[in-house]
């Protein structure tokens, strides 16, 4: 089965320097910010910086499409207070359209919090006009909702949130979702068996819609199941484990959509996109599988001196 999987980088330099970080890696797909991430003001896309940026693509042979960019996790457009929540559509109308100049379309987001000061219901009907604004001031930019773990007022913890959105926002077939396997098995989604994880798509496919699916967050979760807290762990040392993550990339009804590491040791993405690229082409067995974390944790141990 041919899976393009792939991490998200660092864009230290501009942007045009991501394609090349994705080849050192072995990756065929590609997550990155297109901005600092930790800051509202922004400077603009220059078209060199563009051209570079998708000269470097075809080099590294990553098709657009394999290119999850992920918008800044100061967006929030479920914010109750009106003008925080302008500023929040204007960064993602922003975003919008950086992908647009990049010759992207996927562009990844947190729904957004109520900050529990309204209700979820509320929350979510102000992300879907807030969705609707970006998608009429743009053209080819696709608004990806990132399914979350539920920590705090977030919603999109379930995949109820996300299909009430959508049809909020008119159903746009510029919207989709992405799955990030740590937030949802935090949010109470079991993934660790071969019935949990039937059962958990299952529930995706007649709930949000498999031709929604856009994107995959391949990370193993340092937090526990059903825990709603984000944190995510290095490939096959979690609670969810190597077999769990196997399914996302041998699962027949997943669409060709770039899968992207989110793992905390940018030293081993090389060695967790080779695994799990064995893995879809059925040439490695996740169930005998080492993780690269306990490798190098073992060889590392074996190197000091004494």
């Amino acid at each position: 089965m041919k899976r393009h999987i792939g991490a998200h980088v660092s864009i230290a330099g501009g942007v045009q320097n991501a394609p090349t970080r994705a080849t050192d890696i072995g990756a065929t797909a590609l997550g990155m910010f297109t901005r600092n991430q930790r800051r509202w003001e922004t400077r603009d896309l220059g078209a060199e910086e563009a051209g570079q940026f998708r000269d470097g693509l075809r080099t590294a042979d990553v098709a657009p499409e394999n290119v999850l960019v992920h918008a800044s996790y100061l967006i929030n457009l479920g914010n109750p207070d009106d003008e925080k929540r302008a500023r929040s559509v204007g960064a993602l109308l922003d975003e919008a359209r950086r992908v647009e100049t990049l010759g992207l379309t996927l562009l990844n987001f947190h729904p957004g919090s109520g900050l529990g000061e309204i209700t979820e219901a509320q929350s979510m009907d102000l992300i879907a006009t807030a969705m609707v604004s970006v998608l009429e001031q743009t053209t080819t930019a696709m608004l990806v909702l990132e399914t979350t773990a539920g920590q705090g007022a977030h919603v999109g913890y379930q995949f109820e949130h996300l299909a009430r959105i959508i049809r909020a926002a008119e159903e746009s077939p510029r919207i989709g979702v992405c799955i990030d396997t740590c937030h949802i098995f935090s949010a109470g989604y079991e993934l660790r068996t071969a019935k949990g994880y039937e059962n958990t798509m299952t529930q995706f496919s007649d709930i949000v819609g498999m031709d929604r699916l856009m994107g995959i967050h391949l990370n193993d979760s340092r937090s526990e199941f059903d825990s709603r807290h984000d944190r995510h762990e290095s490939i096959g040392i979690g609670e969810l484990g190597l077999p769990a993550l196997a399914r996302f990339v041998t699962d027949v009804n997943i669409p060709d959509v770039p899968f992207i590491l989110e793992t905390p040791r940018p030293e081993l993405w090389a060695a967790e996109i080779a695994l799990l690229t064995g893995i879809s082409k059925g040439r490695i067995d996740p169930e005998s599988a080492i993780a690269p974390a306990l490798e190098l944790d073992e060889k590392q141990e074996r190197d000091q001196p004494g």
